[in-house]
C-alpha cells in the first residue's frame, strides 16, 4: 500500500487520490450514483470518512474528478488534431485514437450511459458534447458534401455504438473493437473520398 518509504507524500497522495476515483465508479456504476453515499466509498476503502474528506468533499467532486482526469486524452486528441492536416491519415489516426481512448475509458463510459440524469445535473454532460464537438471539428471538414459530414462524425459514433451496444454479440472484447474501429475507419474513408470527387466536379 501507499508506496516505499522514501516515496514522496505526492505520490502517496495521487494513489489514494486514484483509488478513491476507482472504487467510487464501481460503486457507482454497480448500484448507481444517487444510491452510493460518501460513507461507503470509506467503507469499501477501508479508510474513515475524514481521510476522504482530505481529497474530495462531496460525490459531485469525485465524479467530476473522475470524469476530468479519465477524458482528458480527448482533450489532447483534440489539440493534436487541430495541428494536423486534413488528411485521410489523419481522419484514420483519430479515429484509432479514440477507440483506445474510450477502450481506456470504459467504466466511466458505462457509467454515463446508464446514469444519464445525475450527469446531466452535474454539468458533467454538458462538458462531454463540449469534447464531442471538439472531435467533431478535427474530423469532419465543415466545407464538404452534408452526408460526408455525418459519416466522419457517424465514425465516432460507431465507436460509442460498440461500447454500448453489442454486448450480446458472439465475439470477443478484442474482435468486437477490431470490427468497430473497421467500420469507423470504412466511415472517415468513404467520406474523405466523397469529398475528393466533389473537389474534381467543382
Amino acid at each position: 500500500m501507499g508506496g516505499t518509504m522514501d516515496g514522496t507524500k505526492q505520490q502517496r497522495r495521487g494513489n489514494t487520490r486514484q483509488r478513491i476515483q476507482d472504487v467510487a465508479l464501481d460503486l457507482f456504476a454497480e448500484q448507481g450514483y444517487e444510491k452510493t453515499s460518501l460513507r461507503e466509498i470509506a467503507e469499501h476503502l477501508d479508510v474513515t470518512k475524514a481521510a476522504l474528506y482530505y481529497h474530495f468533499k462531496t460525490k459531485e467532486e469525485i465524479l467530476v474528478s473522475i470524469f476530468e482526469d479519465r477524458t482528458r486524452p480527448i482533450l489532447d486528441l483534440i489539440e493534436w488534431g487541430r495541428q494536423q492536416p486534413h488528411t485521410l491519415e489523419t481522419k484514420q489516426e483519430i479515429v484509432r485514437r479514440y477507440s483506445e481512448i474510450l477502450a481506456g475509458a470504459a467504466p466511466l463510459f458505462r457509467f454515463m450511459q446508464e446514469n444519464q440524469a445525475a450527469v446531466r445535473e452535474l454539468r458533467v454532460g454538458e462538458t462531454f458534447k463540449e469534447r464531442m464537438k471538439g472531435l467533431r471539428e478535427i474530423i469532419a471538414d465543415p466545407d464538404t458534401a452534408l452526408a460526408d459530414q455525418v459519416r466522419c462524425i457517424s465514425a465516432i459514433f460507431t465507436l460509442h455504438a460498440g461500447m454500448f451496444f453489442l454486448q450480446d454479440l458472439d465475439a470477443s472484447p478484442e474482435e468486437k473493437r477490431k470490427a468497430v474501429l473497421e467500420v469507423a475507419t470504412d466511415l472517415v474513408t468513404q467520406a474523405h473520398e466523397g469529398t475528393r470527387e466533389g473537389a474534381r466536379g467543382a
